[in-house]
């Protein structure tokens, strides 16, 4: 897999609390079958090509914008034709380095 995407999809327009509409999105994610995480601020999801992961990105869009009248989202991209397993990879570099200190 070669193109990792961060991304985050908020629903404005609503009330502050927006759990609900975002867990559709991240759902959207999950049942794509493409390698995932989620956490406190955005949702990585990796795959073996540009267009298939933001078909996933743009999916996930679709899902919010169903229940919300304005979406705000964020999306950056990590592209590099060759590599394996980034989603893993490259915080276990990061996790090799703090415990060699």
């Amino acid at each position: 897999m070669s193109v990792l995407v961060a991304f985050s999809v908020t629903p404005l327009g609503l009330s502050e609390h927006v759990g609900e509409i975002v867990a559709e999105a991240v759902k959207v994610v999950r049942d794509s079958g493409l390698p995932n995480r989620t956490d406190a601020m955005f949702t990585v999801v990796e795959g073996e090509t540009l267009d298939e992961v933001m078909d996933v990105v743009k999916r996930a869009i679709t899902a919010v914008a169903d229940r919300a009248p304005r979406v705000s989202t964020v999306v950056k991209i990590d592209y590099l034709p060759g590599r394996t397993d980034g989603i893993t990879d490259k915080v276990a570099t990061v996790e090799r380095h703090l415990a060699a200190d």
